[in-house]
């Protein structure tokens, strides 16, 4: 952000009129546009998280301990776009927090939240993947309802006490001296870190599992080839008592689909992350309207994800005609078939 013009103390503070905030540069017609672009992200976001959080509760076909953690993703990418998402619209289009320093705390916090909240999730699936393709024998009983739920647990609570406990005890802009100033003249609210709580976050929090989360893709890439080598090399007669020894080509299927998501996480959130990396050693110096796009990119990842799923999942266009034609209000269809093919 650029501190160029900002006052040495809360007295200095400049005068905007009636206004509490400095009067925007955007033309009118510039901001109609940003409101209908991120309402349209906001839409998307909602809606096709809902589809898949409804799909996954209600068609027992889809109860599997992979769904439950992708049903609970969504669960995070749906907060995202309902709670998170329309006050950060009108703060990026405004330039200005209009909602109260209580509430700002709370909006940072939960943003924050679900952002971990997502690559935590996103671990969670690498590991139940991996021993779906690479450990088919022992998945049944390695990821079994206890199991994930403990996972469950983890990925909402870790990121929940680590992030209310950093924006409200304030120690992210601990030693910011012009951060008051900010908020106290401008009505300033946007996550900020001083340079020991951006190389955590950036370490910890994303660095470390996305790099997990490769490794373990990585893995199944690799066995996932040796098995089709395997099944190359052996006669008709025995490929069909292969393929179930070895993994199932659903499950290599959906490795890579899920493999997708996370590179479509990662290239939303790592520009976001090696900002919040790079700019406290910049003297923050990148400007505000970098960094508002670079959150929106990576808010935008969870407008990809129902996208991807519509894409490559034959169940959730199966489940979301269910839903819009009415079907799922029918007797008897939770146990309605979305795997025609199977049959």
């Amino acid at each position: 952000m650029d501190l160029t013009y900002i006052p040495e103390d809360i007295s200095s503070c400049p005068k905007f009129g009636n206004k509490s905030c400095p009067p925007t540069t955007r033309s009118l017609r510039i901001r109609l546009i940003m409101y209908l672009v991120m309402t349209g992200a906001m839409v998307i976001t909602i809606f096709g998280n809902l589809v898949i959080m409804i799909s996954i509760s209600h068609f027992k076909q889809l109860h599997s301990p992979t769904n439950f953690l992708i049903l609970s993703m969504a669960t995070t990418d749906f907060l995202l776009g309902f709670v998170v998402m329309p006050y950060s619209m009108v703060r990026s289009v405004e330039s200005c927090w209009y909602f109260g320093d209580s509430f700002c705390k709370f909006h940072a916090s939960f943003d924050m939240t679900l952002s971990l909240a997502s690559i935590f999730h996103l671990c969670s699936i690498a590991v139940d993947r991996f021993y779906a393709v690479c450990d088919p024998l022992h998945y049944s009983t390695t990821m079994t309802v206890p199991t994930i739920k403990r996972l469950l647990a983890f990925c909402w609570a870790a990121p929940a006490l680590f992030s209310f406990g950093l924006v409200l005890s304030e120690a992210n802009v601990s030693g910011l001296r012009s951060y008051g100033v900010l908020v106290a003249c401008f009505h300033f609210c946007a996550l900020t870190f001083n340079k020991f709580w951006g190389t955590v976050l950036f370490t910890a929090c994303f660095f470390t599992p996305g790099s997990i989360m490769v490794g373990i893709y990585g893995k199944i890439f690799l066995v996932s080839r040796r098995h089709a080598r395997a099944l190359g090399d052996m006669p008709e007669n025995r490929k069909g008592d292969a393929r179930k020894k070895l993994s199932k080509k659903k499950d290599r299927k959906a490795a890579k689909t899920l493999g997708i998501v996370m590179g479509v996480f990662l290239a939303c959130w790592l520009p976001c992350f090696l900002a919040v990396l790079i700019d406290p050693y910049l003297d923050y110096s990148t400007p505000i309207v970098v960094l508002d796009l670079l959150v929106w990119l990576g808010y935008f990842n969870s407008t990809c994800n129902p996208l991807i799923h519509g894409f490559f999942y034959p169940w959730f266009r199966k489940a979301l005609e269910h839903i819009v034609s009415g079907k799922i209000f029918r007797s008897n269809s939770e146990n309605a078939n979305l795997f025609p093919e199977a049959h």
